[in-house]
């Protein structure tokens, strides 16, 4: 058996984070959710069953975590764009998605969230 790209999903990580332009936004950290999808080629973690042949999933949120906690964004895109940079960097990532939800931004809806993706150049 020779399994393609694995995907790994980090769902609904709830974080809190100074995000926005506007004075409430700026004083106020906010709840975020954020998830992530990373595709990595997993064939040799698969054939030996060891850490090190495996994209560790924990040193990537923890990596999240503290670059949400520790900063201020004024924009949802950079905020995005900088967790989308954490989840492509590793050399065996094929693809990265990223989205961040921004609850209770909006009047009358859940959310507002923004999608940032990368694909290695082939």
């Amino acid at each position: 058996m020779n399994p393609e790209l694995a995907i790994i999903r980090i769902k609904n990580l709830r974080l809190r984070t100074f995000i926005g332009i506007k004075e409430e936004e700026i004083n106020n950290r906010q709840d975020v959710i954020i998830n992530v999808v990373i595709h990595y080629a997993a064939d040799r973690a698969y054939q030996t069953d060891e850490m090190e042949h495996a994209l560790n999933y924990r040193t990537i949120t923890k990596a999240i975590i503290a670059l949400v906690e520790d900063n201020r964004f004024s924009l949802l895109e950079h905020l995005t764009g900088k967790i989308l940079e954490i989840a492509s960097e590793h050399s065996w990532v094929e693809f990265a998605s990223v989205e961040v939800d921004k609850p209770h931004a909006l009047r009358f809806a859940d959310s507002v969230s923004l999608q940032l993706s990368w694909q290695k150049p082939q």
